[in-house]
């Protein structure tokens, strides 16, 4: 197979995986990166994790510039949308997050249809499903359910999610190509890491395993693996079902301190936390700590995703919480990170 696919965010943690999974399937990749100085070291990572390197490029892109997009996109049969602005510190402009991912996902889309590429494939998120809901008990969300952003108040990332994927929706439907979509919407992605760079979510591990935490708040996790969410990532491009589909993607949600034990078990040697925190605890300690503050609203929240279509694209089911997290914090601690 020849097939050539265009990649932006090659260099994030999930973008790398994406291409380590395309380059197993035969695929030639065409990475995405801001500076081309960032090429040789995402070359060597990928090798390193065994790639067969001789079907991979770069190419300069920025989000928040059409410079060069024209010219990326030639010769393209699939375009893999990973790259979009993520960070636990919520910046104090909302459109700091919200105005980049949306106008990079109108960069992206407006290039790929401008070529005639066959399918994209956009990185969205649980972000633009299970937010602004009033609590149930419970709940379990699918993919047709869309974040409220009129409803519980959300963070500046949920929004940008939320924007830019219905930006997408929006423009292959003007464009008359609705089945050439599909989102992935991934809840909190963990799993091994190809480098020392530990990004935005193996963090939380990396916080529990080295004693920054000194005791669990009471929010939940929804995980995800991210060679599940890679491997779909690649389905999705070829499955005729799934043209035009949203696939929600996590496992069971977890709380911290139910991850703290697992880890605890198989990292006995860290600092890992045995307390869960009181909620007026959290509550107390947010009025200090602005990223506690963003995101108290989902204490003792735990949202379900219905993530059955993921499995069935895969065929077979989705890894274990368990086995995420231990294998983030085993990759954390082979790095020296922790």
């Amino acid at each position: 197979m020849s097939d050539t696919v265009l990649l932006t965010g090659i260099s994030g943690f999930l973008g790398g995986h994406v291409a380590l999974a395309l380059l197993e399937a035969g695929y030639r990749v065409r990475g995405s990166v801001r500076s081309l100085s960032k090429a040789d070291r995402v070359r060597e990572t990928l090798a390193r994790a065994g790639a067969d390197i001789d079907r991979l490029d770069f190419v300069a892109l920025d989000l928040g510039a059409d410079a060069g997009w024209e010219k990326a996109m030639r010769g393209v049969r699939f375009l893999q949308h990973t790259a979009s602005p993520f960070q636990l510190k919520m910046p104090e402009d909302r459109n700091e997050l919200i105005g980049p991912a949306v106008a990079g996902t109108e960069r992206a889309l407006a290039a790929a249809l401008a070529a005639g590429v066959e399918r994209v494939v956009l990185t969205s998120s649980m972000a633009a499903i299970a937010y602004g809901h009033e609590k149930v008990d419970a709940p379990q969300f699918t993919a047709a359910d869309w974040t409220r952003l009129d409803g519980r108040p959300v963070n500046a990332y949920i929004e940008s999610k939320t924007r830019a994927e219905r930006r997408a929706w929006e423009l292959m439907d003007a464009a008359g190509r609705h089945n050439d979509l599909v989102t992935i919407n991934p809840g909190a992605i963990f799993g091994p890491l190809l480098d020392d760079d530990p990004g935005t979510s193996a963090i939380l591990v990396k916080r529990l395993l080295d004693g920054s935490v000194p005791a669990a708040p009471r929010i939940p996790i929804t995980p995800v693996d991210v060679r599940d969410v890679a491997a779909a990532h690649v389905a999705a491009m070829t499955a005729p079902a799934a043209g035009g589909q949203r696939f929600p993607m996590a496992v069971e949600p977890i709380y911290f301190i139910a991850a703290a034990r697992i880890l605890r078990s198989r990292f006995p040697d860290k600092r890992v936390p045995r307390l869960e925190m009181p909620d007026w605890a959290v509550r107390l300690y947010a009025l200090f700590d602005r990223d506690v503050r963003d995101n108290i609203g989902e204490l003792g929240y735990a949202k379900r995703l219905d993530a059955s279509a993921a499995a069935a694209l895969l065929d077979r089911p989705l890894i274990s919480s368990e086995d995420a997290l231990v294998a983030t914090g085993e990759s954390l601690v082979a790095y020296r990170l922790v």
